[in-house]
């Protein structure tokens, strides 16, 4: 008999190795996608693998996304099919406005008042130079063609590869992938329903035809996720699951 083939929520469902909080994010950011009409990748496209860096993607990184190891033998296999890829990392320094460290309070729970809003606190994570910031060893995409790097700047944050956290800063990354010719751009990476998310939408807003491919991110909470997929629904983001991706024909690298 034949076996049949697991949904990726039936997967997750049926692994007891995955954590109900875990197992919960993860079917949020999947019970909506859709199957999309066949299409090509075209020497147009790009992909972006969002912040794979030890700190995120090591279980004992200071600010690990649950289940991000995981995903690494897939990004690495997804990247094959594609001639253009950037990576991004963060890359803070010392002192950096979104440290708890900086301003002597705690992490994930204390907040300071930027002027461009408020800033969430997060543990020391990915600080210049630091075996945290490096891109995670297992990720092997040899041929990515740009390492672009974020949240430098002492005093803004940034969570979208596009622009800092002031919406106003930009990193450079349209104008450059503009130069390019690279108008459709598929994201994967860490984390879902931030740097990924801020990243997609972000694309969106400067008129990039913006993909998703969902089962390689990893996010942190439920009602971030459901509100990044709110934001992804009103801005035309397309979420599509890895496998539509390698099922398309490859253009000859």
């Amino acid at each position: 008999m034949k076996k049949q083939k697991l949904s990726l929520p039936a997967r997750i469902s049926a692994n007891p190795a995955v954590s109900s909080q875990h197992r919960r994010t993860i079917e949020c950011m999947s019970a909506e996608v859709h199957t999309l009409p066949p299409v090509t990748l075209t020497d147009h496209d790009a992909l972006l693998v969002i912040d794979m860096q030890d700190d995120f993607v090591s279980p004992t990184g200071s600010l690990s996304v649950p289940g991000g190891e995981g995903i690494v033998p897939g990004i690495n296999a997804l990247a094959a099919h594609f001639t253009h890829v950037i990576l991004t990392q963060d890359w803070h320094p010392a002192g950096h406005i979104s440290l708890a460290s900086t301003h002597g309070l705690k992490p994930f729970t204390d907040t300071v008042q930027a002027p461009y809003g408020i800033q969430h606190l997060w543990p020391d994570h990915c600080l210049q130079g630091s075996p945290g910031a490096e891109l995670y060893s297992a990720l092997s995409i040899p041929h990515a063609e740009l390492i672009l790097r974020k949240g430098f700047r002492r005093d803004i944050d940034s969570y979208s590869a596009f622009t800092e956290n002031d919406r106003t800063t930009t990193t450079g990354l349209a104008a450059y992938l503009q130069a390019r010719g690279l108008h459709r751009l598929f994201f994967c990476g860490l984390a879902y329903d931030y740097c990924v998310g801020f990243s997609a939408i972000a694309a969106a807003q400067l008129g990039f035809d913006t993909w998703v491919i969902e089962d390689l991110c990893r996010g942190i909470a439920t009602a971030s996720i459901e509100a990044t997929n709110k934001t992804f629904a009103d801005l035309n983001v397309r979420r599509i699951s890895s496998e539509e991706v390698l099922a398309l024909e490859p253009y000859a690298r």
